[in-house]
């Protein structure tokens, strides 16, 4: 059965184990005894079903620097601290393990009963008399090494062996209680706009200037009859007073004034819209019948 990376199969990985703790790369290994043996760092699906079969994990220098596969059905997945507890699994097995390049080329089925081989003795799987009998992990990998002798490569299902790859609620599901919430959001639209013109107005417009025109009075009085001194009488002929006489004349025209002036700006005015909606809640309830010890940490 081939195998591929589940990057590869999946576009949304990051789904596919827990939809809100996302994807379980680089989760530290433990083995029993709390023994550190690696990182994941890879997850393989079956090509054929698309379910997980096997988490890929890097050794490091925790064991000999390789990489190897461990099948799903023995990891319990903590997303809280980040690790994946691998139940039944030694050192003394993941240092039988045959490594594993990222190509994938290694494994066929003959690989993979190889590496199932080194797991059944303590995963409680059964198998043929041959690995079943040896209780040791380098046993049950050489027998699994010899091709056609451990397994029917025809008839084999990953069914057949649920302790390996099934997906257990118990280790790879967590339940998940929901609630509502009002969300609150502000949108900005377009509610109108204000253009700011000019435009031009015409009308008649009346002026009054007074003016003033210099006229000439001549006068006349007769004289006094009385005698004058004879050399003080002089007799002329020709022009004897020029009087100059001036009048005033209208000079209107137009010129431009500034007649008032405009100034335009945006001021931002609050208001609070409240909103009452019905929200839902789920709450946890836990039935216990007879007299069992359950450490709740939310009872009070």
């Amino acid at each position: 059965m081939a195998l591929v990376k589940l990057k590869d199969f999946y576009a949304d990985h990051s789904d596919i184990l827990n939809d809100d703790q996302g994807d379980i790369k680089n989760f530290d290994v433990y083995a029993q005894g709390e023994d550190k043996v690696g990182t994941v760092s890879d997850i393989l699906v079956d090509e054929m079903q698309g379910r997980i079969r096997y988490l890929i994990v890097d050794t490091g220098f925790w064991v000999f620097g390789k990489k190897v596969l461990m099948p799903i059905g023995l990891a319990q997945i903590d997303y809280t601290g980040k690790r994946v507890n691998a139940r039944s699994l030694t050192k003394e097995q993941v240092e039988h393990l045959p490594d594993v390049d990222d190509s994938l080329q290694k494994i066929d089925d003959d690989y993979e009963e190889q590496v199932r081989g080194i797991y059944r003795p303590t995963a409680g799987t059964s198998t043929t008399a041959t690995t079943a009998a040896t209780g040791t992990a380098a046993t049950a990998a050489a027998a699994a090494a010899t091709p056609g002798k451990a397994f029917d490569r025809k008839s084999y299902s990953y069914d057949q062996e649920p302790a390996l790859y099934n997906m257990s609620d118990t280790n790879h599901q967590s339940l998940k209680l929901y609630e509502e919430r009002l969300v609150t959001n502000k949108q900005r639209q377009k509610t109108g706009e204000v253009a700011i013109g000019k435009r031009v107005e015409t009308e008649t417009a009346q002026v009054a200037i007074p003016l003033e025109k210099e006229r000439v009075v001549i006068e006349r009085t007769p004289g006094n009859q009385q005698a004058v001194d004879p050399n003080a009488a002089t007799f002329k002929s020709g022009e004897v007073e020029r009087v100059e006489v001036y009048e005033e004349t209208p000079d209107i025209h137009k010129e431009t004034f500034v007649r008032e002036s405009v100034q335009v700006r945006k001021e931002v005015d609050q208001d609070v819209v409240k909103s009452n909606e019905t929200v839902r809640r789920e709450e946890l309830d836990v039935k216990t019948k007879g007299k069992p010890s359950v450490n709740n940490p939310l009872d009070k």
